[in-house]
C-alpha cells in the first residue's frame, strides 16, 4: 500500500515546485494585458472620442459622408437626425451616428 503511494507522487518530492511557476505566470498574463491595453484597446477609445466630437460638431452646410458611401450638404440638424442635401432640392433624413467622415467643401463629387 506505501508502494503505491509513493510510485504516484509528482517527481522531485513533490514540494514546492508550482510555487515560482504561479508567479511568473501572473507576471506574463499582466504584461500580455499592457501590451493589448496599449496596442488595441487605447487607441480604439482615442479614435471614439473623435468620433463623437465631430458628430457634436456638425454644422448647416458640412459637406459630410455616411457610411453608406452618401455624401452630401448638411441641410438640417436636430438632436438624433441630420437632414443632408444630396441633390438639388433632394434630402434625406440620416441618424447622426451614421455620419463617417466630415469632409472639405468642394469635395462631394459635384
Amino acid at each position: 500500500m506505501i508502494d503505491s503511494a509513493f510510485a504516484m507522487a509528482p517527481p522531485g518530492g513533490g514540494g514546492g515546485a508550482a510555487g515560482g511557476g504561479d508567479i511568473s505566470f501572473i507576471i506574463m498574463m499582466a504584461v500580455l494585458f499592457g501590451i493589448f491595453y496599449f496596442l488595441m484597446i487605447r487607441p480604439q477609445q482615442k479614435k471614439q472620442k473623435e468620433i463623437k466630437s465631430m458628430i457634436a460638431n456638425l454644422a448647416h452646410g458640412d459637406t459630410v459622408m455616411t457610411s453608406g458611401g452618401i455624401q452630401g450638404k448638411v441641410a438640417g440638424l436636430t438632436e438624433t437626425v441630420v437632414t443632408l442635401e444630396i441633390a438639388d432640392k433632394v434630402k434625406i433624413k440620416v441618424n447622426r451616428n451614421f455620419i463617417s467622415a466630415v469632409l472639405q467643401k468642394g469635395t462631394s463629387g459635384e
